[in-house]
């Protein structure tokens, strides 16, 4: 990909790749879900127990069936990853998200340099 940009850019492409889907880190902070959908369409047990089974947000993923969009889609009924994901990651914030996952953290920190 870099080969592929115009010389003079070449030393700004800082490249992220994401250990798992980019949903793993609205984990980072799911006290933000029970501010956007009603106890009826969230069952925050689900959000809770995804977070317990990994160290980080960025790790959650242990296969196909427990992948991150797919515990939301369990967790949130009617659950949408185009219009849901972003509109999460912007109340949870960049400062919530830098927290509790390192590598996205250390990316943005290249960034910023």
């Amino acid at each position: 990909m870099k080969n592929d940009m115009p010389e003079e850019l070449r030393d700004r492409f800082i490249p992220y790749i994401q250990l798992h889907e980019f949903e793993g880190l609205l984990f980072s902070d799911i006290s933000v879900f029970k501010n956007n959908f009603t106890s009826d369409e969230l069952q925050f047990s689900e959000l809770e127990e995804a977070v317990k089974s990994a160290d980080t947000p960025e790790e959650i993923n242990n296969g196909p069936a427990t992948a991150p969009s797919v515990r939301l889609m369990k967790a949130i009924a009617g659950y949408n990853k185009v219009v849901y994901g972003a509109c999460l990651a912007s109340e949870i914030g960049l400062t919530s998200i830098r927290s509790k996952c390192k590598l996205f953290d250390e990316w943005i920190t290249l960034c910023l340099l």
